[in-house]
């Protein structure tokens, strides 16, 4: 608080006027200090539970040139094609006829066109991935609910084995040409995300898948 000091030295002089009180001003700075301490104490609390928010990436390991390509179960496979003016298409890589040669495509007739609303490319994938998304959303609601107490980190090392486990969730292999949009790339990421779908990658897109989806309407 601020406090003023009178000092009552004036005197008269000649010809009977009195010379003005001189004052001074004293600052109290103890209410201050008491403030500073408050505010450090609550930056210091704020800023130790604040947790950075950022996104996991797992880089992939470079491949061995004379190794040979891993392995991908036909049957579990499927095929997301992306182009130009948000075009998907998605295709199931068992429709394949079983005398066609190696690396070969189904026929354009079992492609199937879709978009990303939520009707579109996100029904596709729940549809296949429909158990694991099931068990992973009724883990996630008891915690919100207090059902089940787990520590985030727990939560996430449950969920991944929930994902690993499953040997019948579906494989995706997204595949853009050279005129598909960075957004394009993103939200077929996100919906990776959204659907809990464990095993997808970004690759080259074939010659052969190119020349299709040009033809494509």
């Amino acid at each position: 608080m601020g406090e003023i000091i009178e000092n009552d030295s004036g005197h008269k002089k000649g010809g009977g006027r009195r010379t003005p009180r001189k004052m001074g001003a004293h600052i109290d700075m103890t209410p201050m200090v008491d403030l500073m301490c408050l505010l450090i104490t609550f930056f210091m609390l704020t800023t130790a539970f604040s947790k950075p928010k950022v996104m996991e990436i797992t880089m992939p390991e470079p491949p061995d040139p004379k190794a040979p390509p891993p392995a991908v179960a036909f049957d579990r496979t499927y095929s997301i094609i992306l182009s130009d003016n948000d075009k998907v298409y998605w295709f199931y890589h068992k429709d394949v006829p079983e005398d066609a040669p190696k690396g070969a495509l189904p026929s354009f007739d079992k492609w199937h066109k879709t978009d990303f609303s939520k009707d579109g490319l996100r029904k596709v994938l729940l549809s296949k991935n429909e158990k694991v998304f099931t068990e992973i959303y009724n883990l996630k609601e008891k915690v919100k609910k207090g059902e089940l107490v787990m520590s985030d980190d727990s939560l996430n090392a449950k969920i991944k084995r929930i994902k690993k486990s499953d040997k019948k969730s579906p494989i995706i292999l997204i595949k853009a040409d050279e005129k598909t949009k960075y957004k394009s790339i993103v939200n077929v990421v996100d919906e990776m995300a959204i659907c809990n779908i464990a095993s997808y990658a970004i690759v080259d897109i074939s010659p052969e898948e190119k020349a299709l989806i040009q033809k494509a309407p």
